[in-house]
């Protein structure tokens, strides 16, 4: 397998170059754009492994880039956001961002965060051997395809809320603390930050459940976690 190609998205000059160096260093191969028409045009032309987007961008806003960039097909997205915009941080997950690292961060933290992000989408590509769908109700969900049906009919999700749903409904009626869910699904202890998991089950109860407000497939164990129940 040939260096992981990582685009970066920043209007920020010195982020951009401090990230290339960092990640050229660690083996990937860089690409670099500094607007958001930049952006949509790099990765419609170069077609990246992973991009590191930074939400507050020229010409063409973040989240507007990250629509485009999904139109074009399962590419794993890092967000970039400024150190408490909790606000831009959760619509960007509820988009089906897969990871975000928030300003100021540490250039070793944006390499662990990208190998995490990748080191997942191996794994699944990795499996074989047939595996029966995982069956609740009108649910299925076939591990091998990656795919989910409810009432036969498919049900569209974000590489992670794939993963997230996958892990729950494989042990059914454990319940997860959102640390574990955090450190398995995401590869990465995000010390107390649960907000991306509260994010991911909303979005997996608003495509599954038959009423999201009274869930009877995610269920929250409250001060704890969340189980699934067949």
């Amino acid at each position: 397998m040939g260096r992981p190609r990582v685009l970066i998205v920043d209007d920020e000059a010195i982020v951009r170059d401090v990230l290339t160096r960092y990640l050229e260093k660690e083996g990937f191969r860089v690409e670099t754009a500094a607007d958001g028409e930049a952006a949509i045009e790099a990765a419609t032309r170069s077609g990246p492994d992973i991009v590191l987007l930074d939400l507050m961008l020229p010409k063409v806003d973040g989240l507007e880039v990250f629509r485009r960039i999904r139109a074009l097909g399962d590419i794993p997205v890092v967000m970039l956001t400024a150190k408490g915009e909790e606000v831009d941080r959760v619509v960007g997950l509820e988009l089906g961002a897969d990871d975000y690292v928030a300003k100021p961060f540490s250039p070793r933290e944006v390499v662990s965060r990208i190998r995490a992000v990748l080191r997942r989408g191996d794994r699944a590509a990795a499996q074989d051997g047939a595996r029966p769908p995982l069956v609740a109700g009108s649910l299925e969900i076939d591990r091998d395809r990656r795919e989910v049906r409810r009432e036969l009919n498919p049900v569209p999700l974000t590489r992670k809320e794939f993963d997230l749903l996958e892990l729950l409904a494989s042990h059914p009626g454990r319940t997860f603390t959102r640390a574990e869910l955090l450190e398995t699904v995401w590869d990465f202890a995000w010390h107390g930050d649960s907000s991306t998991v509260t994010v991911h089950v909303r979005r997996l109860r608003a495509k599954i459940e038959p009423d999201p407000s009274k869930p009877t497939h995610l269920v929250t164990v409250w001060g704890v976690g969340y189980r699934f129940e067949p």
